[in-house]
């Protein structure tokens, strides 16, 4: 697969939509992923993070003017013992209680399915991220509807063991803008990471569409240690 710049992906998709990215940084010390929602309508975009416990969750900038819950608040990072969890919806609680209780990864999300969303059917996208005694691995997952039909649902998961230093993957709900919105295809991009934590911050933040973007999260967990920082990005101040 060839490498892409991610400063030039975000660059070149004015609606990604909600994008995951986890990957390894360039000095090798450090798990790094990166979560960020876009909106288009006034619901999706009246939204903040918030960080709760260890985590964050999507809260409502202005609650006056929020329509409907559904499907824009919930907690896209939790963190179980050395495991950390990235997701677009509220599978994230799926995924934390279902590996609480033994299961894989894979086993969590064979319960959930794309988004109810019709006629989009947004891809439900996760991430989970396993940093233990200086070794890293982590997986990607993404449900969606077959060529949007709402009877069938496509299950894939990726997993990448001992990722290599200033490499990532970025997988996000959509190809682009349109209507309706057209699913993600493919496998995770392979991109670049680059910088520490502000600089890795500062880049996807600003090659995401001004118009669009709404919150975006990072955070860099050292690898020998499982200490972590965590930058949050809010357009809504």
């Amino acid at each position: 697969m060839k490498l892409q710049s991610l400063k030039e992906v975000l660059q070149n998709n004015v609606y990604p939509g909600r994008g995951i990215v986890i990957g390894r940084s360039a000095d090798g010390k450090s798990a790094v992923t990166a979560y960020f929602i876009m909106g288009r309508s006034v619901n999706s975009r009246n939204r903040v993070f918030v960080t709760e416990g260890e985590g964050i969750r999507t809260q409502a900038f202005d609650p006056s003017k929020l329509s409907d819950p559904s499907l824009i608040i919930y907690a896209p990072v939790r963190v179980l013992g050395n495991k950390t969890i990235v997701t677009n919806g509220d599978q994230t609680d799926t995924i934390y209680d279902l590996m609480d209780k033994q299961q894989t990864f894979e086993q969590s999300l064979r319960g959930r399915e794309f988004e109810p969303d019709a006629p989009n059917y947004t891809p439900r996208i996760s991430g989970i991220m396993h940093v233990e005694n200086g070794n890293y691995n982590y997986a990607m997952s993404i449900l969606k509807s077959d060529n949007g039909d709402p009877d069938s649902c496509n299950r894939f998961t990726f997993a990448y063991t001992n990722p290599k230093a200033g490499f990532g993957r970025f997988i996000h709900t959509y190809m682009g803008d349109g209507n309706p919105l057209p699913s993600f295809e493919g496998e995770p991009e392979l991109v670049d990471i680059e910088g520490g934590i502000d600089e890795f911050t500062d880049l996807v933040w600003n090659s995401l569409n001004e118009e669009n973007k709404v919150s975006l999260f990072v955070r860099f967990i050292d690898i020998e240690t499982g200490k972590y920082e965590t930058r949050i990005v809010n357009k809504n101040k």
